[in-house]
């Protein structure tokens, strides 16, 4: 869905610092004055061990989230869009893009945390699921229950038997080759 240059909603894995840019403003909007989130809160030392994303409406950022990497899943975290895109078209759009991103690296599961009001999102619109038997974690006095949806692992998943060009390639950009790679 990088689709650069288009008059549309697009959803992109940050590579770039005007992206991770795009996609802080985003979460300040969103957890810090819509909601008075502290800044220690809405931004930590996970955001240098993530990968982003950032939605866009034109070229406009309203969107974003991050992604961090375990043994056998991916956890998305910190998943924002400004109050006046928060459209269920726009929900999926952006959904479906980092499932693929997901998918694409191997992992069939990813997980989230949310409140039971966003819980109800997740499930309805995204298709996860309540892990059972899990107590949820409860942050700023509301419960964060942990939600699971499976992905489909596609053929072309960068494993250890990828083409060892594709692993130089920047990261969601792997049939796109990297500026100095030769070909032998």
């Amino acid at each position: 869905m990088d689709n650069k240059g288009h008059n549309s909603f697009r959803a992109e894995i940050v590579t770039t610092m005007e992206q991770l840019q795009h996609a802080y403003a985003v979460r300040a909007i969103c957890f810090m004055e819509e909601t008075g989130l502290a800044v220690d809160h809405a931004y930590d030392g996970n955001d240098l061990q993530a990968t982003h994303a950032v939605a866009y409406l034109n070229d406009e950022p309203v969107g974003a989230l991050r992604v961090r990497w375990f043994s056998d899943f991916a956890k998305i975290e910190r998943s924002a869009f400004r109050k006046a895109y928060r459209h269920p078209r726009y929900l999926k759009m952006c959904a479906e893009f980092i499932f693929e991103h997901i998918a694409r690296k191997g992992y069939s599961k990813v997980i989230t945390h949310a409140s039971p009001e966003y819980a109800r999102v997740w499930r309805a619109f995204l298709g996860f699921r309540e892990v059972p038997g899990k107590e949820p974690a409860y942050y700023h006095g509301e419960p964060h229950v942990e939600l699971i949806r499976d992905l489909i692992v596609p053929v072309d998943a960068i494993t250890l038997d990828t083409d060892v060009a594709v692993l130089f390639r920047t990261e969601g950009r792997w049939e796109t080759a990297a500026k100095y790679e030769q070909k032998p």
